[in-house]
């Protein structure tokens, strides 16, 4: 008797994002039969996100990239490899400079965040397409899928998970994977 290999998945995992009915601040996360609690930014969920509104922007975004903090492993069965970030590693967020919404390397001129922190929020991360792809000036910056504070406290407008369930979903997320917030 012959066996065929399992069917491997086609087109990317929809990953539900949707605001807890008990905390505007607060996301419910869903992952196939999974629901997992998540921090999400300090603005709420919003519509018309702009550059430092704290807001988590409501909209379906794909995940295009993954990285990890140096020291860090990439868990086994990842289903990303995470490009390794190290303190000359920084994201602009200045809507007038020219690498608006991109990694940059540090020291950097303008407004930035810094990918190598003191605390867990970027040990492992995804970038997620707000505002990449197709880039306006204003509209925000650096939204990504990362390590959420004890407590789940408000993030600056990312989606943040705890360490365990992050490395419970690391291996389904995919380039492609879509993040759709509701």
């Amino acid at each position: 008797m012959l066996h065929k290999p399992p069917a491997k998945r086609t087109g990317p995992r929809v990953i539900a994002v949707r605001t807890s009915p008990m905390n505007r601040l607060k996301g419910l996360v869903r992952i196939g039969p999974v629901t997992v609690p998540a921090a999400l930014g300090r603005g709420g969920v919003t519509a018309f996100k702009r550059e430092g509104d704290g807001g988590t922007p409501r909209a379906t975004m794909a995940v295009l990239s993954g990285f990890r903090r140096g020291g860090m492993l990439t868990p086994d069965g990842a289903g990303l490899a995470l490009q390794r970030v190290s303190c000359r590693d920084g994201w602009c967020d200045a809507p007038g400079h020219g690498a608006y919404n991109r990694p940059v390397r540090l020291p950097f001129p303008a407004s930035h965040e810094t990918l190598v922190r003191n605390d867990v929020l970027y040990d492992f991360g995804f970038v997620l397409d707000w505002n990449i792809r197709s880039r306006r000036r204003g509209i925000g910056s650096a939204i990504f899928l990362h390590v959420a504070k004890p407590g789940f406290p408000p993030t600056q407008g990312c989606i943040a998970l705890s360490r365990r369930d992050m490395l419970r979903i690391m291996p389904l997320l995919r380039r492609g994977t879509i993040i759709r917030v509701q």
